[in-house]
């Protein structure tokens, strides 16, 4: 692998840290009530610092419809403000129209947009080559776009579009919060009759911003998403239940002060779809009197799952207070974030287990310096991964099993990824036996299905080659039929000419005694007499239920049987006939161990 590990884990660290940096100063900027034009400027000095392009700019939709910068950072003109287009053209009349990132790696050689003449000068005159643009969407409507620009030409990768995308959502709600207080501020000074229910909603605005500082150290101290839900259950009142897309519950908290009964699977459901088709809070009140909200989780186009707050409807006919929703809506953007950053330090975590496991099984036997030094920077002793499990379901892809090992590779500092199509496991074992089993079973409650394990000792590093037993053992396994089982290679100890590499010739000995003549038969006149006795057996020596099986009539099927009567020899049924079935069965089986992911199905000699 190119490059040094430590200086790319060191990189990334880095860049957390500026993002979340970052983020923090987007919260800050939503809590601290600035003017429009102070969250305007602190949007796109944050967005500079996070994505690093050369410049960054934001444009508004004005009154008039055209699309208006409004605040830059790492322009050199200051003549580029007065940038100034209509909604329907240009890179920001694509993102208005879509509400979707929209790129160029060269701005004035796209021919896939409509160009403005007055932008083409003042995008000169700036030196733009590649441009990025997102859209910043309050209550589903696309009041502007957030731009992040370069003087070279250059391809911006999906990472830096999810990562400008998620700010953006962010930012949208500091600008909408901005507004709203510039709005309060100007009925405050032309209502002054007004003045107690002004001072009442400031009060409430303090409130929100107490939440949300509150919300943004949970986020800054490291926390969870369920400190996130104590937080929101602890100042709201009631209940606060974070649900995942399924809609099943993850996280539930109670307000220590007046908790409520959260509402039932069928009301939840109806309230996830609900504020999900919306995309705002939506609430209902039930006939016992109390009040559900639900706001759904997004980033981006993604949906996350949602909130649900329960509690005793407020007065005023039971409406619930409005920045109260508000603040169980802003949440979701800080849940949404914790939820990413999650995926994403185990996305990661599992990206560099599995590409450890595959370089330990590629070099083995044996390992490198460099290799050790990897594993125990990730605090793994290589000595003590003398395990080897292989795992295969008929439910779920190779893929998807490997996502469950590493959950069990994190409880035992293991390391677990999908190695040449099949989910793979190494870890330390005192009981082979035992340890196979625990992991069957607990693969199998999460799974919900069928699951075959099969483990094999790694001895002197060669984990490549416990890998090969237990990869073709456990096809062996599924031949045989045996779809729901964890052992070792070593339960199966009578198959293992079949699936050990090193007893190749032996295997190749029997069958050639056995049913050799069968099959160079077979290859000489193009027949399947081997597949005809074979079902022949399977079916306990019924005529009519082969016949059945193979699809052709009786007669067919004893001439065939005739036929193999000329090359085994007349008495072949009258015999003992233990050798032809054992060699029958072996070549079926050796066949299925060359197989790589398993079949869908098997059958059974």
């Amino acid at each position: 692998m190119a490059g040094d590990p430590g200086e790319a884990e060191s990189y990334s660290l880095v860049r957390r840290q500026r993002e979340l940096a970052s983020l923090y100063a987007t919260a800050k900027s939503l809590t601290a009530l600035g003017t429009l034009d102070e969250v305007l400027q602190s949007i796109v000095h944050h967005a500079h610092d996070l994505i690093g392009t050369d410049f960054t700019y934001l444009s508004l939709v004005g009154a008039d419809g055209r699309l208006s910068a409004r605040a830059s950072e790492g322009t050199i003109s200051a003549s580029f403000l007065a940038a100034a287009i209509p909604p329907d053209v240009g890179l920001g009349g694509k993102v208005l129209a879509a509400r979707s990132p929209y790129w160029v790696r060269d701005y004035a050689a796209c021919t896939l947009i409509d160009h403005d003449p007055d932008f083409d000068r003042l995008g000169a005159a700036e030196g733009l080559v590649a441009l990025l643009g997102v859209p910043l969407v309050i209550r589903g409507e696309a009041v502007g776009a957030l731009f992040a620009a370069d003087r070279s030409e250059r391809s911006f990768q999906a990472d830096e579009i999810a990562l400008l995308t998620a700010f953006a959502d962010h930012a949208a709600v500091a600008l909408d919060n901005a507004r709203l207080y510039e709005a309060s501020r100007t009925a405050l000074r032309e209502l002054q009759i007004a003045y107690r229910k002004i001072e009442k909603h400031m009060g409430v605005m303090e409130r929100a911003q107490a939440i949300h500082e509150a919300l943004t150290g949970v986020v800054l101290g490291g926390g969870s998403p369920g400190e996130v839900a104590e937080l929101l259950a602890d100042q709201l009142g009631g209940s606060v239940t974070l649900l995942e897309r399924t809609g099943a519950a993850v996280v539930r908290r109670d307000s220590a002060s007046s908790p409520r009964r959260t509402a039932p699977e069928t009301d939840l459901a109806d309230a996830m779809g609900n504020a999900r088709r919306t995309g705002r809070c939506t609430t209902s009140v039930d006939t016992t009197g109390v009040a559900l909200s639900v706001a759904s989780i997004q980033a981006g186009d993604t949906y996350l799952g949602a909130l649900a707050w329960s509690r005793e409807p407020v007065a005023d006919h039971g409406a619930p207070d409005d920045m109260d929703l508000r603040t169980l809506e802003r949440a979701t953007h800080i849940m949404g974030l914790l939820i990413l950053k999650e995926r994403a330090v185990a996305e990661a975590s599992e990206r560099l287990s599995g590409e450890l496991l595959t370089e330990l099984m590629v070099g083995s036997p044996g390992i490198s310096a460099a290799q050790r030094a990897r594993a125990r920077a990730r605090n793994l002793d290589p000595d003590r991964l003398d395990l080897v499990l292989v795992a295969d379901s008929l439910v779920l892809s190779p893929t998807e099993l490997s996502r469950h090992l590493h959950d069990i590779a994190r409880d035992c500092s293991g390391l677990a990824g999908e190695h040449l199509g099949r989910a793979t496991l190494i870890q330390h074992s005192v009981d082979d036996d035992q340890t196979v089993e625990q992991v069957h079973r607990r693969l199998s409650r999460t799974v919900g299905g069928p699951v075959v394990v099969v483990g094999e000792r790694a001895v002197n590093h060669d984990w490549a080659r416990a890998f090969s037993l237990a990869s073709r053992c456990g096809a062996v396994m599924r031949a045989i039929g045996h779809d729901d089982l964890g052992a070792t290679t070593g339960r199966y100890a009578l198959y293992a000419m079949v699936f050990d590499t090193e007893r190749v010739h032996e295997l190749g000995r029997f069958i050639s005694d056995s049913i050799g003549a069968l099959l160079d038969h077979d290859r000489r006149r193009g027949t399947d007499l081997v597949g005809t006795l074979s079902a022949y057996y399977v079916h306990h020596t019924n005529v009519a239920a082969t016949a059945r099986a193979l699809h052709v009539h009786v007669n067919t099927l004893l001439k065939r049987l005739d036929r193999a009567g000329d090359v085994l020899g007349p008495d072949w049924r009258h015999q003992n006939d233990l050798e032809l079935r054992l060699g029958l069965q072996l070549h079926h089986l050796s066949a299925a161990a060359m197989v790589g992911p398993p079949p869908l199905s098997s059958t059974s000699l």
